[in-house]
């Protein structure tokens, strides 16, 4: 199918860093699970990735990619170290550049929300809370963490991947650092914004540094964690400032974190896009591209957030896991609304098992799962973290 229409979705984007992203459509970042349990790609992954790249999107970013085994926030993340099989990242690089596309890493850490079967979680601040433990970094693991962003980065770029995102998102380490109910710590980087934001802006310039002016550096920020005392709007509005003059080619908006007994952005019913008022606002503080991702549900809403000037690029996650080839229809003016599945009392965290399942038979070609399936997927996402977690304990090492 043509990706050539009147729909300004299909308008090329020129990054600040001189790449072009060929249209206005994104896969955001998710974790899709896919990673054969030791770190590396699997060939379910490698074909999933093509898969939505022959679909018509401009950019794909596969979500919370770790720079080492420490704090992974599922034991089907891709690792990327010295360790890592390059030949297999490399083919996961081409397939997902599959006609013109792009493909990035989003770097991720999970902190205080690492895995507890295969690290032992560690965040700004020591926290008890129910569902909860996590031990605090020290000072020198934090001084760390940019050189080790930085080399995940170099390591991108090296295998051929088209850029990186740095996940300052839903509740993962850059996040709670910026939020002060993650954050209580009373050196340089606790207490005021301007602390809390600093690991953030080391990680952001080391990255830059490491991979030159002309290679795609996103980063991925809540408006708000959508939790009382939490990172808020208007602190994040001062975060998007500070970035502004950072070498930042992307930023995409999302919001909501994976804390337990949260809800999550994407959990929440509505109908329409969930950051575009913020957007508007954010707008005003930068001028490094806007992505605006969570609740586009027909090609209508996604057309207008591009011609008023809201949003950049449109990123849908649940969206191309129900209708992997959504882009092209769209770019052409077809399917005009997205049918999603619809639950009945789902347990916490239910849903995201039912969607993860469904990539996975996206990734191998099967057939659609029906609403009625989230029972056996709930159980089938579990066995197959549990499987992946003895892989991960035999295979990694753990701090």
């Amino acid at each position: 199918m043509s990706d050539t229409s009147n729909s300004p979705l299909a308008t090329p984007l020129t990054l600040p860093c001189g790449v072009v992203l060929k249209n206005r459509i994104a896969k955001a970042a998710m974790s899709d699970s896919l990673g054969d349990g030791a770190g590396n790609p699997t060939t379910d992954q490698i074909r999933l990735y093509e898969r939505w790249a022959r679909g018509g999107l401009a950019l794909s970013i596969i979500g919370e990619v770790q720079g080492t085994p420490h704090f992974a926030e599922k034991p089907g993340n891709l690792i990327l170290n010295g360790h890592s099989d390059r030949k297999l990242l490399e083919r996961l690089a081409t397939a997902g550049a599959t006609d013109k596309a792009q493909l990035w890493l989003q770097l991720g850490h999970a902190g205080a929300m690492a895995d507890a079967g295969i690290s032992t979680p560690k965040g700004p601040s020591a926290l008890d809370l129910p569902g909860l433990t996590c031990g605090a970094l020290s000072l020198d693991e934090i001084q760390a963490l940019p050189a080790e962003f930085a080399h995940t980065a170099r390591l991108a770029k090296q295998l051929g991947f088209g850029g990186v995102e740095l996940h300052a998102a839903h509740g993962f380490l850059l996040n709670q650092f910026l939020s002060p109910l993650f954050n209580k710590r009373t050196d340089a980087y606790g207490g005021s914004l301007q602390n809390r934001m600093r690991l953030l802006l080391e990680v952001t310039d080391a990255v830059r540094s490491a991979v030159g002016p002309a290679y795609p550096v996103g980063i991925k920020l809540n408006a708000t964690d959508q939790l009382e005392g939490g990172f808020a709007e208007d602190e994040s509005l001062d975060v998007i400032a500070a970035l502004d003059n950072a070498g930042i080619d992307l930023i995409d908006i999302s919001g909501g974190t994976y804390f337990p007994g949260a809800a999550s952005s994407s959990d929440r019913s509505g109908s329409g896009p969930y950051f575009l008022e913020f957007a508007k606002r954010a707008r005003a503080k930068t001028g490094v591209p806007l992505m605006v991702t969570g609740g586009f549900k027909t090609l209508a809403q996604a057309e207008s957030a591009i011609t008023d000037g809201t949003a950049d690029i449109v990123g849908l996650a649940r969206a191309l896991v129900v209708d992997p080839e959504l882009p092209s229809f769209w770019l052409a003016g077809q399917r005009s609304e997205i049918q999603f599945p619809r639950f009945q009392n789902p347990p916490e965290g239910g849903v995201t098992a039912w969607y993860t399942m469904q990539i996975t038979q996206n990734a191998k070609g099967e057939t659609t799962l029906a609403s009625d399936d989230l029972e056996d997927a709930i159980a089938e996402y579990e066995q197959r973290d549990d499987a992946r977690r003895q892989i991960w304990n035999a295979h990694l090492s753990r701090s």
